[in-house]
């Protein structure tokens, strides 16, 4: 390291410690703070003034509390407790926090929340027996780790003995990954080498000691999963121990049949006894293997029985389910309301929701506000590399959209460079099959390619740009730069140039599956940081962290919610780097994270209304159950069963829209007709549409009857792969209301500005220019409105509201999160959908290329109910659905060292 980067690192010290006992910190404060300490360390102006706003960025972050469920009866115990707690292993676990870098305002947010979290645990000194259940929702990649760890911390400290993490389902890199995080910030030493004996194996929290005889007990390893001969070995009882022990192992049912036996074996005794020591055991990932499906592989269903029976060898249990997809089968699964609630590991007792903090990098910003900046399409892999080949399909070359990402990710870490990020890690995911055959494949392929690059600029990177562009990887890669980032202010090719070696030099290509000796051992690095693309599937796409990441290329086929959101690493923290980000990926996948992202954010709302209602987890399980997503996350769990399942869903505050349709020429045809008939028969009920006026996309005609409507969804041509638009529970749900809350209706004729070349149709008695849209992936019955499968554009559920309640929605959107950004936001529908009074129907006529006449869609928004909400029933054909949509979620062969 050079002397200008230690006489920066140690004036960021000093100014960081002065900063943390300023309350209210100003730009001016900083740069005051600056200031006074720059000459001693001799940092120059550029220096200074690069310090000053990574400090800005850091303390301009907050995060704010979040919404929780409790069941009824529910008795505070912890601020009586609180006189009697020592805060030993939070306080250390607090100090590293500050270490790391987190804002003040953070770090007291998670105190907070961990504090309201166990608290709604049980006391441990409490006298059993007693069990708790409970579940915390928070994001992808969003810090639930470092939640944890800081409820495990507090947990120690109130008197839980034994704490087991959960921690990947037969997934090695995770579980390692959470043992070294763990060990960093509870145990204070590597465990490795503290379990080998090992001198010199202070990590983390263990620096800031202040009594050794305090500090946690593990019986597992950063290297080894749990192992009764190892555990055995160490020969203390878990009813001795005078410190918490802890343990993180994997969700393998070889695994936790080992520590059940160990359990039996060495603490509670043969003769079925429960130990005393009172256990929390957190389940990281609680939506992946530990429910309890009735058509599924059988381990899935086994380790639910395991870890049932683990929380029942303790007289005194606490289970805390960590997850980002409330989706869970947990909620869904069940074939009754009652038997979900009877599910043992139900979070009957409490529900917690965490907000991230203001500089998170998630689904809501990738994919609904700066997805222009973010996203790029892959539309030229069909040859290659397909989306759907078999497991001996060969790489003979990539799709020059994969090259593009790869001089894409050398120009990004170029520019971090330049930035004067050294020594940091730098990351790029390939996530394109789920076979390891062709991952190694992949990997070799991208080596080889990767090297003609290093071969370049290490030869030719120093010549001036006009020689150096003569070279064809280097000009590739200037392309590169004037195409993605040559508008970025004070970032000029001739400096990014010089720094292309020092760049590509560093990266190395790793394959990370169950078959591979590659790993992201970013400890290893720490000083120099590693610079890695890693390629891989399974093993990439749940809870692992890919520490700065950079580039994604993501071509998979799933469409199942958790699936995808978990495959979604490139979500997370990127301080400094976020405008470098970019990810690949074919255009229908951005379509379903968008609908996900949606769902998800639906979904976060609606708990932090019951949370002010003062619902309880069992009513938001019911909420989610009925959840328009639950038609395709019990379709999946179902599908082994090969047969018809029914699912209840409430449509009230939801949006359907059909963005799949028939492509028959009769039934393209009939649903002309029904739009004919429609406009006919509103004339003979006193609405014609010429009465409509002109808004915002379209006419919009008011006070509309519903009899019309109905009879419209009756002669409509419903596509069997639209589920929300199918005719019979959407008719079902209206008529149940007909007569009070639905009987009155807005209908928008959605249409465009008149333009050259638009299709003009006056079918139904008014001009309207048809919305023009591209046809998705479709065959000759199908057609799919887009490839995003959208046919609605974004705003349009607020036609028909006043200017007032417009306003009323876009100000209650506005949290902290969204206003951290400086760019325009992109309000969501749902909050416009909340204020509405009366169903919207948009009639959509589409010019649909090559089709010569209208194809006639529709949407429905639809306010909430004011009546107890009645579910519809919906009919999944789990055989249609299985040969529609693959179910990509576990396929790769899955690692098992036991």
């Amino acid at each position: 390291m050079s002397e200008d980067s230690n006489n920066l690192e140690e004036l960021e010290a000093a100014v960081e410690a002065m900063l943390a006992r300023v309350q209210n910190l100003t730009p001016e404060r900083i740069r005051e703070w600056i200031g006074k300490y720059r000459f001693i360390h001799s940092v120059d102006d550029a220096a200074a003034e690069k310090l000053a706003r990574r400090f800005e960025h850091r303390h301009g972050v907050t995060m704010t509390i979040g919404s929780m469920l409790m069941e009824k009866g529910y008795e505070p115990w912890l601020e009586n407790a609180r006189a009697q707690i020592d805060p030993y292993y939070w306080g250390r676990y607090k100090k590293l926090l500050g270490k790391k870098h987190f804002s003040t305002q953070v770090i007291a947010t998670i105190d907070n929340v961990t504090d309201r979290i166990l608290g709604l645990m049980e006391n441990p000194e409490k006298a059993g027996p007693w069990n708790r259940r409970g579940m915390v929702v928070g994001h992808v990649q969003s810090g639930k780790t470092a939640n944890y760890t800081g409820l495990i911390c507090k947990a120690a400290d109130a008197g839980y003995r034994l704490i087991l993490v959960l921690a990947g389902f037969n997934n090695n890199n995770l579980r390692n990954q959470t043992q070294l995080r763990i060990d960093e910030g509870f145990v204070g030493r590597d465990s490795a080498r503290l379990l080998s004996r090992r001198e010199n194996s202070f990590v983390g929290v263990g620096r800031f000691d202040s009594d050794q005889k305090r500090r946690p007990f593990t019986l597992t390893n950063s290297l080894k999963d749990f192992n009764k001969a190892m555990a055995t070995s160490v020969g203390v009882s878990l009813q001795a121990l005078s410190v918490p022990a802890v343990l993180v192992i994997k969700k393998n049912s070889s695994t936790l049949k080992n520590l059940l036996e160990w359990l039996v074996e060495h603490n509670a005794g043969r003769g079925g006894k429960t130990i005393d020591a009172p256990m929390l055991l957190i389940d990281d990932e609680a939506d992946n293997a530990s429910i309890n499906v009735k058509y599924g592989k059988a381990g899935v269903t086994r380790i639910n029985g395991q870890i049932r029976s683990l929380l029942g060898m303790f007289e005194r249990a606490c289970y805390v389910g960590y997850t980002a997809t409330p989706f869970a089968n947990i909620f869904i699964d069940p074939d009754t309301d009652d038997e979900m609630f009877r599910a043992d590991l139900f979070p009957r007792n409490f529900i917690v929701s965490l907000d991230p903090p203001t500089n998170y990098f998630g689904a809501n910003r990738v994919f609904l506000q700066d997805n222009e900046q973010i996203i790029r399409h892959i539309e030229d892999n069909d040859d290659v590399l397909p989306l759907i080949h078999k497991i001996d399909w060969q790489v003979s070359i990539l799709p020059n959209s994969l090259m593009e990402a790869v001089r894409v990710f050398v120009i990004a870490k170029a520019i971090r460079l330049v930035r004067g990020h050294f020594g940091q890690h730098c990351s790029m995911l390939v996530n394109t099959s789920r076979f390891t055959n062709v991952q190694r494949q992949l990997r070799n392929e991208l080596h080889n390619k990767l090297e003609t690059i290093k071969a370049s600029v290490r030869v030719n990177g120093a010549l001036a740009p006009e020689k150096a562009l003569k070279d064809p990887e280097i000009k590739a890669l200037h392309n590169i730069w004037k195409k993605e980032y040559s508008q970025m202010e004070g970032l000029g090719w001739a400096a990014i140039q010089q720094k292309l070696n020092d760049a590509a030099a560093p990266i190395k290509v790793v394959e990370v599956n169950s078959k591979s000796s590659g790993a992201l051992n970013y400890s290893d690095y720490e000083n120099a940081g590693l610079n890695v693309i890693a390629v891989g599937g399974y093993s990439l796409s749940r809870g692992l962290t890919l520490e700065g990441l950079m580039v994604s290329y993501f071509l998979r086929n799933s469409m199942m919610y958790d699936t995808l959101m978990q495959m979604g690493r490139w979500f997370g923290y990127r301080p400094e780097y976020d405008d470098l980000c970019r990810v690949w990926m074919p255009e229908e996948a951005e379509g379903w994270y968008v609908h996900v992202a949606e769902a998800i954010e639906e979904l976060r709302d609606e708990l932090r209304k019951m949370e002010a209602a003062g619902a309880t987890p069992e009513e938001f399980g019911l909420k989610v159950r009925s959840h328009p997503t639950a038609l395709i996350v019990t379709a999946r769990n179902k599908m082994g069963s090969g047969e018809k399942v029914v699912v209840k869903i409430g449509l009230g505050n939801n949006f359907v829209e059909t963005a799949i349709l028939k492509r028959d020429v009769a039934s393209l045809e009939a649903n002309r007709l029904a739009a004919k008939r429609l406009s006919e028969r509103l004339v003979e009920a006193g609405k014609p549409p010429y009465d409509s006026v002109p808004v915002s996309g379209g006419r919009l005609l008011t006070e509309a009857p519903v009899k019309p409507i109905l009879d419209f969804l009756s002669e409509y041509h419903n596509h069997p792969g639209s589920l929300l638009t199918e005719t019979g529970p959407v008719k079902r749900y209206i008529e149940e209301r007909a007569e009070t809350e639905l009987a009155a209706w807005d209908i928008l004729f959605a249409g465009i500005k008149e333009s050259e070349n638009s299709l003009t149709d006056t079918s139904l008695g008014i001009p309207i220019n048809c919305q023009r849209r591209t046809a998705g992936k479709s065959d000759a019955t199908t057609l799919r409105v887009t490839n995003k499968q959208r046919v609605s554009s974004r705003g349009i559920e607020k036609t028909g509201l006043t200017k007032e309640e417009i306003e009323m929605a876009e100000q209650g959107y506005q949290t902290p999160e969204v206003l951290a950004s400086d760019k325009p936001i992109n309000y969501p529908d749902r909050i416009y959908r909340a204020k509405r009074k009366r169903p919207l129907l948009i009639i959509h006529l589409l010019e649909i290329k090559p089709e010569t006449k209208p194809v006639v869609a529709w949407s429905i928004s639809f306010p909430k109910t004011g009546f107890e909400e009645k579910r519809v029933e919906y009919i999944v054909n789990t055989t249609w659905f299985r040969e529609n949509f693959h179910n990509d979620s576990d396929e790769e062969e899955v690692e098992n060292d036991d």
